[in-house]
Order: structure tokens, then C-alpha cells, then sequence
């Protein structure tokens, strides 16, 4: 099954935004304790993600990839996105969380693209992309109202 690694480079990209917002979570002050709970949604939302691609994956005979992915970059975004969450200020935090989810949004958009997928993959794809969107949507317009108030 081709689009195997596809799905892979997924559940590596869901697996490193939910480490994103678990770092974020933990060091957010409680001047923005709201953050919190949609960070947490979001870090729950890609858990599920990732459950459901392992599943498709498992059911295709092939095993989970845990290693680098192929489109390493947006990979990594993730990774080095984690790394900046530790700013105190409303804008640094949200600013760093609209990155990761460009950086997600990216990893679907190619998926859906190039990714050679059919059946339940698609499917499911196409669905979790959709969630993707709505996060990165509802994120960019809590940086945009941060910008505001600064």
C-alpha cells in the first residue's frame, strides 16, 4: 500500500503537535489559563488523529513509521515550533502556535494532493483535514485578536 508512508509522515506530524501543545500547556502562565483548554483540545484532537491513521495503516498490513518522514520539513516545523513555546506574552504564544498549525495544514494539503490515497484513507484524511482547517482557523484569529490588544 503506497500511501502507507503518506499516513505515516501524518501520525508523526499529529504525534509532534501534540507534544507542541503539551509544552505549551505547561508553560503557560495564568494570565492566559484560557489557552490552556483549546491547547488541550488541539493535543487531544491530534491524538485521536494519529490513532485513527495507526488503524489504517495496522489494517494495511504495514507497521508504523517513527522515524524522519519524507516531507521533513513540515515535520520538523512542529518540532522547531515546540521549541519556541516558553514566551509569556499572549502574542509570542499564539504567534508560535499559528506556525505549528501552518505547519500541519501544510502536511494534509500535500497529503490530499500527492498522496496517492483511496478508500478509508482518503476519507479520513479529507475528515481530519477539514478539523485541521477549522484549528488553524480559530488559532490565526486568537493571534489576530491578540494583535489587537496589544
Amino acid at each position: 500500500m503506497k500511501n502507507t508512508t503518506v499516513l505515516n509522515d501524518l501520525i508523526e506530524i499529529n504525534n509532534d503537535r501534540v507534544s507542541g501543545f503539551e509544552k505549551a500547556i505547561a508553560d503557560i502562565n495564568d494570565q492566559n489559563v484560557d489557552l490552556k483548554a483549546i491547547f488541550q483540545q488541539y493535543s487531544t484532537q491530534s491524538h485521536k488523529f494519529a490513532l485513527e491513521l495507526t488503524a489504517i495503516v495496522a489494517a494495511a498490513g504495514e507497521e508504523t513509521e517513527t522515524g524522519n518522514s519524507i516531507s521533513g520539513t513540515l515535520h520538523r516545523a512542529w518540532i522547531d515550533v515546540k521549541a519556541l513555546f516558553g514566551g509569556t506574552d499572549r502574542q509570542s504564544i499564539l504567534n508560535e502556535a499559528e506556525r505549528g498549525e501552518d505547519a500541519i495544514k501544510a502536511a494534509y494539503k500535500l497529503a490530499l494532493e500527492k498522496g496517492d490515497l483511496s478508500g478509508e484513507a482518503m476519507e479520513t484524511v479529507s475528515s481530519q483535514a477539514e478539523e485541521i482547517n477549522a484549528a488553524h482557523d480559530a488559532v490565526r484569529a486568537l493571534r489576530d485578536a491578540a494583535k489587537i490588544l496589544n
